[in-house]
C-alpha cells in the first residue's frame, strides 16, 4: 500500500455529485505516488445502491476515472476494504502490478439506521424493520447481563476514541470528556448513549497498491501486506452468540496478527470495540485506532477502508512497523476482514 486519501463528513456540503467528491482525491493520491492514470492497472470500488437510492449508481462515480483509454475495473456492494481484497488478489495472480481502490456513500441522504435493515434476513426479520442502534443496544445488554463489560467500560472506549480523534482533521465527532460526564448523558438506546454509537458519515476515500518495485519507486515506506482474510458469521441472529465473533477470531488467526503495534479496528459501538478486541485476543500494549476510530467518523462503504488506509499510514510516517486494520460488514459484526501490513523492506 503506498497512498492513502479519504473524506469524512457529517453531510455533503451543497450536495456535491461522487464524482465531484472523489476527483479530488485520485489527485491527492497522484501527487502521493507520483503515477499517473495511465500508471494504474486496475480500478476496484466499493459502494451501495440502497445508500444511493438508484440502481448501479457506481457507474455514474466511474466518470471520476476518466472516459479515455479504457480502464480494467470492478466493484462490490460492500465496503471498499473487500474491493481491495479484490485488488490484492488479482495483483497475486501475475494479471497487473498497481491498482487503486475507492469507496463512497451518502448516508445522510436518508434514515440509515432505517436503510440498513435491508442487510437483514429477508423472510424473518427484514419484515420486522429492526434498526441497527436498537440491535447494537440488545447486543449491548446481552454483554452486559452476562458480565462481559459494564456501561463505565463503554464509556472508556469513547472517552479515548474522541480524545485520540482530536488530531484527526477528518474526524467528524472530535473532543474527550470525562467517563464521569459521558455517564452522565442520557440514554438514545438503552444501554447506548449517543457518544456509544458511530455518527451518521458521509465520505470517500482511496487508496494505492503496487507490486514490488513499483511499490518502491513510489513510496519511501511502503506498507506491505503481509496477512489478509475474511470470514463470516451465519445472517440470522438467532444463529450465533452475540457478544462474541468467531469470524473476527478466524480472519485474525489465518492474518497473523503476532507483533502488531497498531490496530485500527472498524467499531460502530463502543461494545464491539470490547468483542473485537477479545476476538483477536490484543495484548494491553497494542494502541487501538489512534484514528479515533469509527466513533469518530462511519462513512457508510469506506469506514472499513479508513481502517486500513489509517493503519498504513502509520507505516509511512515511520510511527509502527508492523499494523493491522480490520472492517466489518452485516449486522452486529457477521462479515470481518482483517488486513496485516509491515514496514520492513521486502
Amino acid at each position: 500500500m503506498v497512498g492513502f486519501a479519504q473524506r469524512q463528513m457529517a453531510e455533503f456540503d451543497g450536495s456535491p455529485t461522487m464524482v465531484e467528491l472523489l476527483v479530488p482525491l485520485f489527485a491527492e493520491l497522484y501527487e502521493q505516488t507520483g503515477f499517473t492514470r495511465k500508471d494504474i492497472g486496475f480500478w476496484c470500488s466499493g459502494s451501495s445502491d440502497y445508500l444511493a437510492g438508484r440502481s448501479f449508481s457506481f457507474v455514474s462515480a466511474v466518470d471520476a476515472i476518466g472516459a479515455l483509454p479504457p480502464v480494467a475495473e470492478s466493484h462490490v456492494e460492500m465496503d471498499a476494504a473487500w474491493a481491495l481484497y479484490e485488488a490484492w488478489v488479482k495483483i497475486q495472480t501475475g494479471e497487473i502490478d498497481t491498482a487503486l481502490v475507492y469507496g463512497f456513500g451518502k448516508s445522510s441522504a436518508g434514515v440509515l439506521r432505517r436503510t440498513l435493515a435491508l442487510q437483514l434476513d429477508p423472510y424473518t426479520m427484514t419484515p420486522l424493520w429492526p434498526d441497527t442502534v436498537s440491535l447494537a443496544g440488545l447486543q449491548a445488554r446481552l454483554g452486559i447481563e452476562a458480565g462481559l463489560w459494564d456501561e463505565a467500560t463503554m464509556a472508556a472506549v469513547a472517552q479515548r476514541s474522541l480524545t485520540d480523534a482530536q488530531d484527526n482533521p477528518h474526524a467528524v465527532r472530535r473532543g474527550g470528556s470525562s467517563v464521569e460526564e459521558l455517564l452522565a448523558r442520557p440514554m438514545y438506546a438503552d444501554p447506548l448513549r449517543k457518544h456509544d454509537c458511530a455518527p451518521v458519515t458521509d465520505g470517500a476515500s482511496a487508496l494505492v497498491l503496487a507490486a514490488d518495485d513499483r511499490a518502491r519507486e513510489s513510496c519511501e515506506r511502503p506498507a506491505w501486506i503481509g496477512g489478509i482474510a475474511h470470514n463470516v458469521d451465519p445472517l440470522h441472529l438467532g444463529a450465533r452468540e452475540l457478544t462474541s465473533s468467531p469470524s473476527s477470531r478466524r480472519a485474525g488467526d489465518a492474518a497473523g496478527l503476532d507483533g502488531i503495534e497498531i490496530a485500527e479496528l472498524h467499531a460502530p459501538f463502543t461494545h464491539q470495540e470490547l468483542v473485537l478486541r477479545e476476538s483477536f485476543g490484543l495484548r494491553a500494549d497494542v494502541r487501538i485506532s489512534p484514528s479515533g476510530g469509527a466513533l469518530a467518523g462511519n462513512p457508510m462503504f469506506t469506514a472499513g477502508l479508513n481502517r486500513i488506509g489509517e493503519a498504513a499510514s502509520r507505516i509511512h510516517s515511520g510511527e509502527a512497523t508492523r499494523v493491522m486494520g480490520h472492517a466489518t460488514s452485516g449486522p452486529l459484526l457477521q462479515q470481518n476482514l482483517v488486513c496485516v501490513m509491515d514496514g520492513a523492506t521486502k
